[in-house]
């Protein structure tokens, strides 16, 4: 008999034990932390401030009352109109992103209360293909606008997007006129849009809705732009300003209007839909 072998048979040791994951986050400066510490913060780091990449999930959460909320066109989905095939077919990326994700497409329509204020938000998610444009985002924003449209809401959205999904081709870039003319509907109804840049918001969606809400509130440290800066860099052949893209400096030349803190953005939202809305 072997040193280590067992003689009682009822022991077992097989399958190791493993600790669960998602319990622990690593700052950017290094330091770990409990992601309950994290989610009580709002998820923001509490050593540096920043603010972590977070999902419809988490928005909706934060922003409405007691995390209540009701879900508008969840069960609205990508077709594969092209039948677009790179290295995988677009149907096995949405297979793939709907597995990994447990959503239905990049964006999520929600209506709830706000400080007693309801209100209708569009949060997308970066998680399910980069957060990108395509059929499914824009149809669901329109049917957010008519349901604003319907029942005199203020419409927000929160924008955490790579751009247009490639997968769709022009499909994918017709969404932003086809956005763009709902706005002007809510726009002409006078029922506020507020538009949230978060970390990051870039591409078609930033050139479009993304950058033409009555007001436009980004979170701090939030990378916002067209292209990303290394791509500018090359075309222009010039050095770029010291944190170009960021919220901060996109304050300072008056592209955003406010820069809210995570904590503060429930408050901020249900200020500014306030004021937008006071008509004494």
């Amino acid at each position: 008999m072997g040193w280590f072998t067992r003689s009682k048979k009822n022991i077992n040791t097989s399958e190791k034990m493993d600790v669960p994951k998602g319990l622990w986050y690593k700052t950017p400066s290094g330091k770990i932390i409990e992601t309950d510490q994290l989610k009580a913060n709002f998820y923001v780091s509490p050593e540096d401030d920043f603010h972590v990449r977070i999902g419809s999930k988490q928005y909706f959460e934060i922003l409405f009352d007691k995390g209540k909320f009701k879900e508008l066109d969840e069960k609205v989905t990508s077709k594969d109109p092209l039948n677009f095939t790179d290295t995988k077919s677009y149907k096995d990326r949405l297979k793939e992103a709907t597995s990994k994700t447990k959503l239905q497409d990049a964006i999520r329509n929600a209506v709830g209360k706000i400080n007693g204020m309801e209100i209708c938000i569009s949060c997308m998610d970066f998680s399910f293909i980069a957060g990108s444009l395509g059929s499914v985002m824009g149809e669901k924003i329109r049917r957010a606008i008519d349901y604003c449209l319907e029942n005199k809401l203020a419409y927000v959205i929160i924008c955490q997007s790579g751009g247009a999904r490639m997968q769709e081709a022009g499909i994918s870039l017709m969404q932003m006129a086809k956005v763009e003319a709902k706005l002007a509907q809510l726009s002409k109804a006078k029922l506020p849009y507020i538009s949230v840049l978060t970390d990051p918001s870039y591409g078609g969606v930033m050139a479009s809705f993304g950058s033409t809400g009555d007001l436009i509130i980004a979170e701090p440290g939030a990378l916002i732009g067209f292209a990303g800066p290394r791509v500018i860099k090359e075309t222009i052949g010039k050095d770029l300003p010291q944190g170009f893209q960021s919220a901060e400096f996109l304050l300072e030349k008056g592209f955003v209007d406010i820069i809210s803190h995570r904590r503060d953005l429930k408050d901020t939202i249900y200020k500014c839909v306030d004021m937008l809305t006071n008509t004494k």
